[in-house]
C-alpha cells in the first residue's frame, strides 16, 4: 500500500476501490479521522472558551453587555484569520505533524486565561487573552484539509461532516462543563473549567503523535491555495458558508448573552440552555453531509436556507413579543439547520472542483487528484470567511442591543442574508439552462449546468 518513513505515507489512492476496501485504505483513513476529530473537538472548545467565561463575569468585572459581545467576537475574528495559514500548514508540515503542534498551541490561551480570569483585570487584558483563543478556530481549517485528502469523493460528505460535527460538539461540551461548574462550584470559579481542559489538550496531542499519519502527496503543494483563491467558486461558497457556519459559531458565542440581556436569565439559567443549540447543530452536521451525498449538496443547501429564514422569522416574532417559550424552539431550530447546512455546503466543495477537473478533460485518478488538491485548499479559505461571519453576528447583536435594547434588528438582518444565500445557491448551482425552441440549451450562468449535482 505505501512505504512508511517517520509516519509519512508516500502512495495514497482512495478512489481505487480495491485499495480502499482491501488494501487498508479505509482503515487508515478512519484512524486518522478519529484522532483528527478529537483534536479539532478540543480546538473548538478552546475557541469558544469566552462564550463560557463571560457567564462568570459578574458586576465586579465592570464589563457591560456591549463589551461582552465584543469580547466574544474577538476569538472569532482571530480564528477566522488564522484559518488561512492553517490551511497552508498541512501542505508545508504534514497533517499529523501540524495536528500535534496546533493541539499543543492550545495550552497558551488556556494557561494564560487561568492567570488573568479574576475581578479587577483590565478590559484590554481580557481582550488580548480572548484573542489568543483564536488559535482553536484555526484547527478546523487544517483538520478539514487533511481529512479531505484521505477520503474518496463518494464518501467525502459523510467523512467531512463527521470530522466537522465532532469538532463542533466542542462548543457544546465546554458550555456543559461551564454549566456543571456554575451549578456546583458557583459563578466565581472559572479556573475550574480551565483545569478540565489543560490535561485534555496534552492527551489530544499525544494521541495524534501516536496514531496519525502524513500524506506525502499533500506536502509542498502550497500553490493549491493560490489556485483556489483565483477560482470564483471559492468565494461564492464563502458567501454561503457565512450563512451556515457563520451562523453556527456566531450564535454559539452569543446565545448566553442574548438570554441574559433580552430575557433577564441568570448566568446559571443561561448556562442550562446555551449548550442545547450548539449540541444539536453539531450532531446533525454529518447528516447534512450524508443527505448531500445522496441528493446533492446544492439541493439540500438551497432548502436549508429557506428553512433557516423561516426559523429566523419565528425568532423575530418571539423577540418582539418577548416570549422565551417561542424564542427557544425557534433559535434551537436555527442552530440545527445551521449545522445541517454546514454539512451540505462543505460536501459541495469537492464536488465543484471535481466537476471542474472533468470539464478540463481530466478523467479517473487525474480528475480525482486535481479535485482533492483544489478542494482541500479552498476549504481553508472558505472556512476562514465563514468564521468571520460569526464576528459579524456578534457585532450585529452588539449594535442591536446598544441602540434598541433588543436583538430584533439583528435577527431581521440575518433573515435578509439567508434570503440572499437562497438566491445565490439557486442561481449558481441549481438553475437549469434555458432551452431554445429547437430544444438546445443556451449557455448557463457559471457552473449552473455542470454543478447541479454537487
Amino acid at each position: 500500500m505505501s512505504r512508511w518513513a517517520g509516519r509519512w505515507i508516500e502512495s495514497w489512492d482512495p478512489e481505487d476501490e480495491r485499495f480502499w476496501n482491501e488494501g487498508g485504505g479505509r482503515r487508515v483513513a478512519l484512524r486518522n479521522l478519529v484522532y483528527s476529530v478529537l483534536s479539532e473537538h478540543i480546538g473548538f472548545s478552546i475557541w469558544s472558551l469566552w462564550s463560557v467565561m463571560v457567564l462568570f463575569m459578574g458586576p465586579e468585572y465592570h464589563v457591560d453587555p456591549a463589551g461582552k459581545f465584543f469580547l466574544v467576537a474577538m476569538p472569532t475574528l482571530v480564528g477566522g484569520v488564522l484559518r488561512v495559514p492553517y490551511t497552508f500548514a498541512v501542505a508545508r508540515f504534514g497533517g499529523r505533524n501540524w495536528t500535534i503542534f496546533s493541539a499543543l498551541l492550545l495550552l497558551v490561551p488556556t494557561v494564560t486565561a487561568s492567570f488573568v480570569m479574576k475581578p479587577g483585570v483590565s478590559y484590554t487584558t481580557l481582550m488580548l487573552v480572548a484573542a489568543l483563543t483564536g488559535v482553536g478556530g484555526g484547527n478546523f481549517a487544517s483538520s478539514m484539509t487533511n481529512i479531505n485528502s484521505f477520503y474518496p469523493l463518494r464518501e467525502k460528505g459523510w467523512a467531512l461532516g463527521l470530522n466537522a460535527g465532532g469538532g463542533n460538539v466542542g462548543v457544546a461540551a465546554i458550555q456543559l462543563v461551564g454549566l456543571l461548574v456554575i451549578a456546583t462550584a458557583g459563578a466565581t470559579h472559572p479556573r475550574v473549567v480551565l483545569a478540565v481542559y489543560i490535561p485534555l489538550i496534552v492527551v489530544a496531542a499525544a494521541l495524534a503523535a501516536l496514531y496519525m499519519d502524513n500524506l506525502t502527496a499533500v506536502k509542498n503543494d502550497t500553490g493549491a491555495a493560490i489556485d483556489a483563491a483565483k477560482d470564483p467558486h471559492t468565494w461564492i461558497m464563502s458567501v454561503l458558508y457565512i450563512g451556515t457556519f457563520g451562523s453556527f459559531i456566531g450564535y454559539s458565542f452569543a446565545f448566553g448573552l442574548v438570554l441574559q440581556n433580552q430575557f433577564g436569565r441568570t448566568p446559571l439559567h443561561a448556562a442550562y440552555l446555551t449548550f442545547i443549540g450548539p449540541l444539536l447543530g453539531s450532531l446533525v452536521r454529518p447528516l447534512g453531509g450524508r443527505l448531500a451525498d445522496r441528493f446533492g449538496g446544492g439541493r439540500i443547501t438551497l432548502w436549508n436556507f429557506l428553512a433557516m429564514a423561516a426559523a429566523t422569522g419565528v425568532v423575530v416574532a418571539a423577540s418582539e413579543q418577548k416570549s422565551l417559550g417561542l424564542f427557544l424552539p425557534g433559535f434551537i431550530a436555527l442552530f440545527a439547520l445551521s449545522g445541517l447546512g454546514n454539512g451540505s455546503a462543505f460536501k459541495m466543495i469537492p464536488g465543484i472542483f471535481h466537476q471542474k477537473a472533468l470539464a478540463k478533460g481530466l478523467t479517473g485518478e487525474a480528475a480525482a487528484a486535481h479535485g482533492r488538491r483544489l478542494s482541500g485548499a479552498s476549504m481553508g479559505l472558505i472556512g476562514a470567511v465563514g468564521a468571520l461571519g460569526g464576528v459579524g453576528i456578534n457585532l450585529a447583536f452588539r449594535e442591536s442591543f446598544l441602540n434598541s435594547h433588543s436583538g430584533t434588528p439583528a435577527f431581521v438582518s440575518f433573515l435578509a442574508y439567508y434570503a440572499v444565500c437562497f438566491a445565490v445557491t439557486w442561481a449558481v448551482y441549481l438553475r437549469r439552462p434555458a432551452r431554445t425552441r429547437a430544444g438546445e440549451e443556451h449557455s448557463a450562468p457559471t457552473g449552473a449546468a455542470a454543478y447541479a449535482e454537487v
